[in-house]
């Protein structure tokens, strides 16, 4: 492992550059390496690993390591690992600290998780760092906790293709019960779709609604912030269900019924015209 002088830490986030929770990362992470800050130029939440394809992308330096992308988190990670780092690439990716839980499904919409995730695709080691949206939250102690995992990320790294998802409740350090590794909740929304109606008459509509979360099995992330606890969930992009794939194998002879034959004389049409095959 390189030594903490040489070590280059990325971090983005999807609040956007001028967001506090970045600074506080920042800062947090200089104890460990070079910091360099790449982000997007204004926020981008939920929007998942969408990139921007249909218009250029620019990168603006606004002090010393830290620039504004006018495009998403995946698009900064993007540009920091192809193009501003691609001599010395980052020793690790951190995105966050991203105001309010990114907590079960909802972890697919995340700007944030994508910005990890987008790093782990580079081959990097990467977690996503949210913390509870509330008044009392305190980005200082969700730093805190996230350079505690980026140095131990550092020292024994993470299995391939993971990343961490670390949630942290908006608690006074001395009442945080612990850091416990979790699964992800079923995370639903009560009503989640508001209807309003406009000054003129016409309807509009927020996504919003009351979150509702169950656990599929235990800890889970949403029952362990909860309990006042920090929740690291390790995530992975193979959404592939094994379990119903080996279920559903059974269906191929049903739908591929008549299809052998048609193969066959397919192949025999070729070997014909080939001339591979005599009269």
């Amino acid at each position: 492992m390189s030594s903490s002088k040489t070590r280059r830490i990325l971090v983005t986030n999807d609040d956007g550059i001028h967001a506090p929770g970045i600074r506080a990362l920042a800062k947090a992470m200089a104890t460990l390496g070079e910091v360099w800050v790449v982000a997007p130029e204004k926020t981008q939440n939920a929007v998942g690993r969408a990139m921007t394809l249909h218009k250029p992308l620019r990168l603006r330096q606004i002090r010393s390591r830290w620039f504004a992308v006018n495009g998403t988190p995946a698009d900064c990670v993007t540009l920091a690992v192809c193009k501003l780092l691609e001599a010395e690439l980052p020793t690790i990716v951190v995105s966050g600290i991203n105001k309010g839980w990114n907590l079960g499904d909802d972890v697919t919409n995340s700007g944030t998780v994508a910005g990890a995730l987008e790093g782990m695709l580079h081959g990097i080691p990467s977690m996503a760092v949210s913390l509870e949206d509330c008044s009392r939250a305190s980005y200082a102690i969700a730093s805190n906790y996230a350079a505690q995992l980026a140095e131990r990320i550092l020292k024994s790294g993470l299995p391939e293709g993971t990343i961490l998802n670390v949630n942290v409740p908006s608690s006074k350090k001395e009442t945080i019960a612990g850091i416990q590794f979790t699964s992800l909740s079923q995370r639903r929304y009560d009503k989640p779709v508001v209807e309003k109606i406009d000054p003129r008459g016409g309807s509009y509509f927020w996504i919003a609604g009351e979150r509702v979360s169950w656990a599929r099995k235990k800890p889970s992330d949403h029952d362990t912030v909860e309990k006042n606890m920090v929740s690291v969930t390790p995530l992975h992009l193979d959404l592939t269900d094994y379990e119903a794939l080996n279920s559903l194998k059974s269906w191929e002879k049903i739908l591929s019924r008549g299809k052998s034959n048609s193969v066959a004389a397919a192949s025999r049409k070729t070997n014909l015209k080939r001339g591979k095959i005599g009269t």
